[in-house]
């Protein structure tokens, strides 16, 4: 894009959104990022701003041409299914919408693997959900990536394995082969890669890069 970019990020503190903002932060063509979360965070960079904020009574946020969206959780984290919710749909959705109204044009949103709005699962049905709700507040550029099981160290944001991810990526190393590429593990840096790659190129509509094909980034 020509011109200094300012962006947005909402789970910047989250296994994908971290490796989002580094991507961002050693992004000579970014001017500014500013991180969105409830937690204080500590300055990355001298173009680096962290907000402490209620995603429930978000305030208006900075001008900034893209937002990244990769707040997430899960059932047993958040306790309830509406506690879930709240988080995956309604605080990436508050966050989007503020992001338009300071003149966002494109989004990045971190989906999974299933998303579907008619879905029998509760998890698939929020993100499908999501996905649905984001894309009809008009972005001039969506781009949602649909990772499977995620490859990163939690432990090092003090973040549990989540139930199956562990199993999952033994499995992976040892069938990789054998798996379909939309169902093998994924490293959190492709995700952040593509979604920073493919939200920076701009083009118009909505995009779905399942995670297949996020591996090639």
């Amino acid at each position: 894009m020509a011109g200094p970019r300012t962006a947005l990020i909402a789970g910047a503190t989250g296994l994908v959104g971290r490796e989002i903002l580094r991507s961002l932060l050693a992004d000579d063509s970014v001017a500014a990022v500013h991180t969105l979360g409830r937690r204080p965070l500590a300055p990355q960079h001298a173009k680096h701003t962290h907000h402490v904020v209620d995603f429930a009574a978000l305030p208006a946020l900075p001008a900034a041409q893209e937002v990244y969206l990769a707040l997430g959780t899960t059932i047993k984290v958040a306790g309830s299914q509406a506690a879930f919710r709240a988080v995956d749909h309604d605080a990436n959705l508050a966050v989007a919408r503020q992001a338009l109204a300071a003149g966002a044009t494109r989004a990045g949103l971190v989906s999974a693997m299933g998303a579907d709005a008619r879905s029998a699962i509760f998890y698939n049905r929020v993100k499908g959900e999501t996905e649905s709700d984001l894309h009809a507040l008009g972005f001039a550029t969506l781009v949602v990536a649909r990772p499977s099981f995620l490859a990163g160290d939690r432990e090092s944001l003090g973040q549990p394995v989540r139930p199956g991810e562990g199993l999952a990526l033994a499995v992976s190393r040892w069938l990789r082969p054998l798996i379909p590429a939309n169902y093998r593990s994924v490293d959190v840096r492709k995700v952040a890669a593509a979604l920073v790659q493919l939200v920076s190129a701009g083009r118009t509509g909505t995009q779905v890069v399942p995670s297949g094909e996020l591996q090639r980034f």
